[in-house]
Parts: C-alpha cells; structure tokens; sequence
C-alpha cells in the first residue's frame, strides 16, 4: 500500500470507527512527514472520545496504527485530535514547562517530572531543547517513563 493510499485508509479506517460510536464527522487528514495526522472537529461526543487524560484518543491513534500495519501499509504511523484536545495541551505544557525551566535555572537543582505519555515528552524535550543552559532525559521504563530536566 503506497503513502497516499495509507492515508485514504487510515481517513476511512477512523471514519468507520467513529461512526460504530455514533459519531458522523468528517476526518481532516495531511501527510507531514512519515505521519498521517487526522483532525476531527469539536462534536457531541469529543469528551467520550478523547478520554479521561486522552487514553481514548491514544488508543484511536493505537488501533488505527494497527489496522496500517495489518494492511501492510507504507505509512503507519498515526496522530489523531479530537476538537483541538493534543494541540491545547500541548500549549499548556509548554508553558508549564518554561516555568519548570526557569526554576531549575533559577536553583541548579535537577527536576524530575511526573510520568508522562510519549507525546508529552516530546514536548518538554522540545520546549528544553529550545532553552539554553537546559537538557532533559528520559528514566524509567512503560507507565513510569519520566523526564529528568538538568542544568548544564
């Protein structure tokens, strides 16, 4: 299956789910990268769908990607938000983390966050990687990966 006809799947492959719960709304979908990124607008049911901290949402992402590769599809990797969910979140960790940089700058002392999902990392290791004196890693493994910000 080529790039362009992973992303008509994956389009239709979420659309069908998504009407299994009711909900008829037309998928946005763009290629950015090796990601198909999908975009479904604020509807009913955006709450049921994103999930108590997104859990549904990733696992939309999840089985989406799966179907991808049972259909032995070029592209399969897949992002998915629901009524601008992923997008404000990741606003807002953003800021958070610029605080959380400022404190550690501010006292040299190391941070270590909470356990976050990989989405959430990628953010705080863009916002660090962005802030000069700052670096982050990664310890711990599944559910309890967290980051470690550090000052240089």
């Amino acid at each position: 299956m080529t790039a362009e006809q992973s992303v008509a799947f994956a389009k239709k492959y979420l659309e069908d789910v998504l009407s299994f719960f009711g909900v008829n709304a037309e998928v946005h979908v763009k290629q950015t990268d090796e990601v198909i990124e999908m975009s479904v607008p604020m509807g009913e049911l955006s709450g049921f769908l994103i999930g108590r901290g997104g859990e549904t949402l990733r696992s939309l992402q999840q089985i989406t990607a799966g179907a991808l590769r049972a259909a032995d599809a070029e592209l399969t990797r897949v992002s998915i938000d629901i009524a601008d969910y992923k997008r404000q979140r990741a606003e807002r960790l953003s800021n958070e983390v610029q605080q959380w940089a400022n404190d550690v700058l501010a006292t040299g002392t190391p941070m270590n966050l909470k356990p976050m999902n990989a989405s959430d990392r990628r953010t705080v290791h863009h916002v660090i990687d962005s802030t000069e004196g700052l670096t982050t890693h990664s310890e711990g493994e599944g559910r309890d990966r967290h980051i470690v910000i550090t000052k240089i």
